[in-house]
């Protein structure tokens, strides 16, 4: 296998990262959002998980591949929704990231299951998002992935307010 040719500095790669995963956020939060704001969303979301391919943790790329999977949820797009929420649950299982983590990708498998239309399999990605929720330790991590599971059913974001 060859090494990808750097052409930016690794910091840069980060800064992109992160300032395009915030930017996919603000975009998904957006109310009223057009065409055209839909459209940079999904380019956002994946130019952040890109920049994470090159200089990222698998962490990184496993959020990544879930806010994708979200960005794609929010369009009503269940085919790459759930393409990338498989991703994120190979990720998180194969590195073995924790329960914040893996219960997030169990949220998005159900978020995708509900977009396609399928409550059985996203029934059986709740109880799972929910059984590692169970077994997070800290408070708020918990409560976050539990508020946002709490969203599958209605497809809708959970309160930003306070997580």
């Amino acid at each position: 296998m060859t090494e990808r040719r750097m052409y930016v500095d690794k910091e840069v790669h980060k800064k992109l990262a992160v300032d395009l995963f915030n930017l996919t956020w603000d975009l998904i939060e957006k109310i009223n959002r057009s065409e055209i704001d839909n459209g940079e969303m999904v380019n956002a979301a994946h130019a952040s998980r890109f920049h994470w391919g090159l200089v990222g943790s698998p962490l990184n790329l496993a959020r990544g591949e879930w806010q994708i999977s979200r960005v794609y949820s929010v369009l009503g797009r269940s085919e790459p929704s759930l393409f990338h929420a498989k991703k994120s649950l190979e990720i998180c299982l194969d590195s073995q990231l924790g329960d914040f983590d893996l219960g997030f990708a169990y949220e998005a498998m159900a978020r995708a299951y509900a977009v396609q239309g399928d409550s059985m399999q996203r029934d059986q990605n709740i109880r799972l998002a929910k059984y590692a929720a169970d077994r997070i330790g800290k408070e708020d991590d918990r409560t976050w992935l539990l508020k946002n599971v709490d969203t599958v059913t209605s497809l809708s974001l959970p309160d930003l307010g306070e997580n």
